[in-house]
């Protein structure tokens, strides 16, 4: 016996095992040593350390977007379960922020953490089945995509999501080779954390399931117990969220199946995979895209000892692209949806083009394209996010949109309330969900806030406030367009004329450029109309909440 250190950490194997797991680095690299595979190691830590410190440094430097002032409201009414999501981005925003105070950077901190997790286990992963040069590729890669920053610096559920995916993916792999109970109850416990932070995390099953029928290696372990405990553990972790729904007329679902398109007439049409495909490529970069298809299309011939682990990088990540793919010839399809097929993608790219440096010219220029054309596409949207660098109209500009001027509204509406007869009785609303969210975290004071969803869709606030709590007050209230104060009138006594209030910003390039139009209106003697009304009782999202005024 002797000892080996090979990525990511010194196993101790026989000589005729290392030979024939590590033929190929022999075959491609004849020079590559242990010393230089810690070497390759400290410069793939050396590149998540800066990317994470980079995203804590710019985290507390630009205003919540409003679905992240959407998950913050949440984690102030905490449950088991909400209306769109598992629960997961609720707990952590809950934790960070009672830990390190009310503000943007506690907000993401726990998607911060979470895509850093996720890199990590990436590059494992591809130490694992290719080399530590494949897992310093995977680094330079994973952090210059678009996708893996903006899962970073928004928080949302997907930020949680995806370490979860990581990790039950280089253990699944593990647990492939290995065989071990603890590897199962690892795969099982990763797969279950993001059951909890979103149901997407279903399509780990069949993508695992293939991996392991169409290889001959792996197929046997299906008859083994230890896959199905792993399993039963992860459905186990999910219960809360079951529990949740049984209690609320399975809601999420009803949602879920909607956003699906299970109420559309036409089974197929090609308006969206156009779109589709152009976000994809936008998100994950065009040649990191165009070199994922290509080795999904054509495998690679490799030594018979990574083949299988190479198939199981195709299974990972081509399933659930092939499934949001079928899907977008039915319904839009957002671009991060997919997200999840691009962890095992990103290694199965880095290990077939980056990794091999005696490759022939023509590969390690297009390499470096790659590599450059992702994070020249990245890095100015990252810069625009603090500083307008770019001379965009604002139409365009959609991080100034979704960014600027939350904390100039939530003064405003913080004085309007205080001019109000009774501010002590008069709540604040918005006529959508984002307003809502985004007044309760920059009103001076963070007040418990109102979606009055009565004309939009059912959302979270219809679980929180009710006709009941509201019925007599008056109340200060923000939405975008005119003439809505006809129908906002209908739920009060009396309205006062709107006040039309307009965010600007400040351009290098184009001056002061209007970023939104608003309307403050002031009503008096709420007589009910919160929740939302479906408009047809065949609607899946209508539930008795929905009619019970």
């Amino acid at each position: 016996m002797w000892y080996v250190e090979h990525w990511p950490y010194p196993i101790q194997r026989s000589r005729s095992d290392f030979l024939r797991r590590h033929h190929h680095l022999q075959v491609h690299n004849p020079t590559m040593t242990t010393t230089s595979e810690a070497r390759l190691l400290r410069q793939t830590w050396l590149v998540l350390g800066l990317a994470l410190l980079a995203r804590l440094l710019l985290g507390n430097s630009y205003l919540l977007v409003p679905d992240e002032a959407n998950y913050w409201q949440w984690s102030r009414y905490l449950d088991l379960g909400y209306h769109d999501h598992p629960p997961m981005i609720a707990w952590t925003i809950w934790l960070a922020t009672r830990l390190l105070g009310q503000h943007e950077l506690a907000v993401r901190l726990p998607t911060i953490l979470g895509i850093t997790l996720c890199s990590a286990y990436m590059c494992l992963l591809a130490g694992r089945i290719f080399s530590g040069r494949a897992a310093l590729q995977t680094a330079l890669l994973s952090q210059g995509v678009l996708l893996f920053n903006g899962a970073a610096l928004v928080a949302t559920p997907d930020g949680l999501l995806l370490p979860c995916w990581a990790a039950a993916c280089y253990h699944g792999h593990r647990a492939l080779e290995e065989d071990t109970s603890g590897q199962w109850l690892l795969t099982g416990l990763w797969f279950g954390l993001g059951l909890l932070s979103k149901y997407t995390m279903l399509l780990f099953l069949p993508s695992l399931f293939f991996a392991m029928v169409f290889s001959r290696t792996w197929r046997s372990r299906l008859a083994s117990p230890r896959p199905w405990i792993g399993l039963g553990l992860g459905l186990l972790l999910f219960t809360p969220v079951i529990i949740w729904n049984a209690r609320n007329e399975w809601a999420t679902f009803r949602h879920v199946l909607y956003q699906g398109g299970i109420d559309k007439s036409s089974l197929v049409t090609f308006r969206f995979i156009g779109d589709f495909l152009a976000t994809q490529a936008a998100l994950l970069s065009p040649l990191a895209f165009l070199l994922l298809i290509g080795a999904w299309l054509r495998p690679a011939e490799r030594t018979p000892s990574v083949r299988p682990a190479t198939s199981y990088l195709n299974w990972m990540s081509l399933t659930t692209f092939a499934v949001f793919l079928l899907l977008s010839l039915h319904v839009r399809i957002y671009g991060n949806w997919a997200a999840t097929a691009y962890i095992a993608g990103l290694v199965l790219v880095a290990g077939r083009f980056g990794a091999d440096h005696a490759a022939p010219p023509g590969r390690r220029r297009l390499w470096r394209a790659t590599l450059v054309t992702a994070w020249a596409m990245t890095l100015p949207v990252l810069v625009q996010t603090v500083y307008p660098a770019l001379p965009l109209p604002m139409s365009m500009d959609r991080v100034a949109r979704e960014t600027i001027g939350w904390d100039e509204l939530g003064r405003l509406v913080d004085l309007a309330r205080k001019g109000m007869p009774r501010p002590e009785e008069t709540f604040i609303f918005g006529l959508r969900y984002q307003y809502a969210s985004e007044l309760a975290f920059y009103v001076p004071g963070q007040p418990r806030t109102v979606s009055i969803n009565h004309w939009t869709r059912p959302n979270v606030y219809d679980f929180w406030v009710n006709d009941a709590m509201l019925r007599g007050k008056d109340g200060v209230g923000i939405y975008e367009y005119r003439g809505m104060e006809k129908r906002i009138s209908r739920l009060f006594q009396r309205v006062d004329p709107p006040e039309t209030i307009r965010i600007y910003r400040t351009s290098p390039w184009l001056g002061r450029q209007l970023v939104r139009t608003l309307y403050l209106i002031r009503g008096y003697g709420f007589k009910g109309g919160q929740r939302w009304h479906p408009r047809n009782g065949g609607d899946i999202r209508a539930t008795a909440r929905q009619t019970d005024g």
